[in-house]
């Protein structure tokens, strides 16, 4: 059995406005999931994106405006959106205060295809 001490694990600066703190991934034994948490400043938030797995999105504290494709929705805390594999999606803070989001990908590293990028973004890599 692996113990994981979440306070030991860094806050990264994902993008301007964003900070990622990854809790379980391949880089720590993970091998089926991969589970975040992110910290996003009012007015920014993930732009649209994609996974070829689906992911569960939570606001733990704040607002946030999410969407699935064309599908829009304002999330407050306590409440999840599902995300299926290969949809366009994103979420951005409406709120003044920080927004707090925990997520989870069905897959031990976090891979993205983001509009207009040659290659999809991979991170947490054992």
């Amino acid at each position: 059995m692996r113990i994981i001490l979440h306070q030991d694990q860094p806050r990264e600066l994902w993008r301007a406005g964003v900070e990622t703190r990854m809790q379980v991934a391949a880089t720590n034994g993970a091998t089926d999931l991969c589970i975040f948490e992110q910290w996003v400043d009012p007015a920014t938030g993930a732009p649209t994106h994609s996974h070829t797995v689906e992911e569960v999105l939570t606001v733990v504290a704040g607002e946030a405006e999410m969407w699935i494709e064309n599908n829009r929705a304002v999330l407050t805390a306590g409440q999840s959106i599902i995300i299926p594999a290969h949809r366009k999606h994103g979420f951005r803070n409406l709120g003044t205060a920080l927004l707090h989001v925990h997520a989870v990908l069905a897959s031990p590293i976090f891979e993205a295809s983001f509009d207009g990028a040659a290659e999809p973004v991979r991170r947490w890599v054992s």
